[in-house]
């Protein structure tokens, strides 16, 4: 007889995403087996403590892999630069609970599914972010892709909301489409599935200048930036972010747009450093159009979530500054700003969504009128968001735009860092239109809106503003030890 022979499994390195599936299919099962009237308790406990326990098992896999391998028949690779960004994922989904909570009259009939999908989706990501051959990237992508798909049509009772989840499931289709498709050429090129292989086979065979895989390696740049919501692939973006429930905007601003950058910093170093020249760029590029779109579009909303939707879009294009810089600076700066950015994105929305819980409808700037005096905790911290997405001191977004901008100085593309600072400089104009909207209208302008008593108090959702405030400007300030943290992190990509 033939004896099989089977990988040897690091459990240890698959633990946050095991936490996070056991979550999944428990609040799954909460909401077969509980009463419907429970099944939103449940659910969101089982959830909340998924994201916890899996932020725990991340720090500690970061804590315990000083020296990157890959694992698991080399499928995915354990090291601090996965971990890290699995610690973003896990404390972007823990605050997406706390924000969903009071949507219990919203998501009642599907809430033990719609906290099941959340966790789903964080565990897609978290097995994403450590992918390390073309087929785990692309089974990865579409696990948590789905989630998100069903997540953003949830709200089966609006228009909206359906509209929502189609367009993403089509447009999100054509990426995936196209980075699958750019994979097989990539292996059809070179013969290989592995990153660090597929590098080796171009150096051994001289396939530099392939045209076959010059063509992989766009159509993957393309898929993923379908993905990280990047100019001219983002058409998905203000649709899906304004139709989908607020509470999974929320997380999928800060979560996907974390995975996606870190996957195309990981693919593009380890898998194409021999087509260096021709990535770094198609990245700039890419960059500098999202930058122009999304700032240029932004001015124009007039409703908040879709302006919020076009910011995304231009901060993806700061982000991939750092990628294009292709050196060990703009791995810390993409690591680093993704900190402040995560917290700032669910933030932002947050309050939003408690907002849009007052009204009864979608929340436009005029609809911000006395927010800030009415609410004094979500005014104050939506008008530091504002100043953290315009990159202002006193908040981690100033020194996330420092570090990208240095390391494209250390690359030598001054150009690209004067883009950045004029695409900033176009920001503030309807970054501050909100701050304005808070507190700076007269009382002319000032609309009457609906009265029914004081707002909500919203306990759990004001717990994660606060949080997301805390890293907000805690960042500004605890910028060494989180850089360093990223450095350490960064060095384990092959620069």
């Amino acid at each position: 007889m033939i004896a099989a022979t089977t990988p040897k499994v690091d459990w240890f390195a698959l633990a946050p995403v095991l936490a996070l599936l056991a979550a999944s299919g428990l609040a799954l099962l909460g909401a077969v087996l509980v009463p419907r009237r429970r099944a939103h308790g449940v659910g969101g406990v089982f959830a909340a403590l998924g994201f916890a326990v899996a932020f725990v098992l991340s720090a500690l896999l970061y804590v315990d892999s000083g020296e990157a391998r890959n694992v698991v028949a080399e499928a995915i690779a354990r090291d601090r630069f996965a971990a890290l960004a699995q610690l973003i994922v896990c404390g972007a989904g823990l605050l997406a609970v706390g924000i969903s909570w009071s949507e219990r009259p919203r998501v009642e009939e599907h809430a033990g599914e719609y906290y099941a999908l959340l966790a789903a989706a964080g565990a897609g990501m978290a097995f994403l972010v450590a992918a390390n051959n073309l087929m785990v990237l692309f089974l990865a992508l579409e696990w948590f892709s789905i989630s998100l798909y069903v997540l953003s049509a949830i709200r089966a009772d609006r228009v909206e909301s359906l509209e929502a989840g189609l367009k993403y499931l089509i447009v999100g289709g054509f990426g995936s489409a196209a980075l699958l498709f750019g994979s097989a050429l990539v292996y059809g090129s070179t013969g290989e599935l592995m990153f660090g292989r597929i590098a080796e086979a171009t150096r051994a065979q001289g396939l530099e200048s392939d045209p076959l895989l010059l063509a992989g390696l766009a159509m993957v740049i393309t898929g993923l930036g379908f993905k990280a919501s990047a100019a001219p692939f983002h058409m998905w973006t203000p649709d899906v972010y304004d139709g989908a429930p607020t509470p999974v905007t929320a997380f999928m601003s800060a979560a996907t747009k974390t995975v996606a950058l870190v996957l195309a910093m990981r693919v593009l170093v380890a898998a194409f450093p021999q087509l260096d020249e021709f990535w770094t760029l198609a990245i700039a590029a890419i960059a500098c159009i999202s930058l122009a779109w999304g700032n240029l579009a932004a001015l124009v909303q007039r409703n908040v979530k879709r302006m919020l939707a076009y910011s995304s879009i231009s901060h993806a294009g700061f982000m991939l500054i750092a990628i294009a810089a292709n050196n060990e600076l703009g791995g810390r700066a993409l690591l680093y700003y993704l900190i402040p950015y995560s917290a700032m994105s669910l933030g932002a929305f947050a309050v939003l969504a408690a907002r849009e819980r007052e009204l009864g409808r979608a929340v436009a700037l005029d609809d911000l009128g006395g927010l800030g005096w009415e609410r004094p905790l979500l005014g104050l911290s939506l008008w530091v968001f504002m100043l953290g997405f315009a990159g202002l001191p006193l908040t981690g977004g100033f020194w996330g735009k420092f570090l990208v901008f240095s390391a494209a100085v250390e690359r030598g593309w001054t150009w690209l860092v004067i883009v950045g600072v004029v695409a900033t400089a176009v920001s503030l104009y309807y970054y501050l239109s909100v701050v304005r909207a808070l507190y700076m209208r007269s009382d002319l302008e000032v609309r009457l809106m609906p009265a029914g008593g004081s707002p909500p108090r919203e306990g759990l959702l004001q717990a994660a503003v606060a949080a997301c405030l805390a890293v907000t400007v805690g960042s500004f300030f605890a910028v060494q030890p989180l850089t360093d943290l990223a450095e350490a992190a960064a060095k384990q990509l092959p620069f």
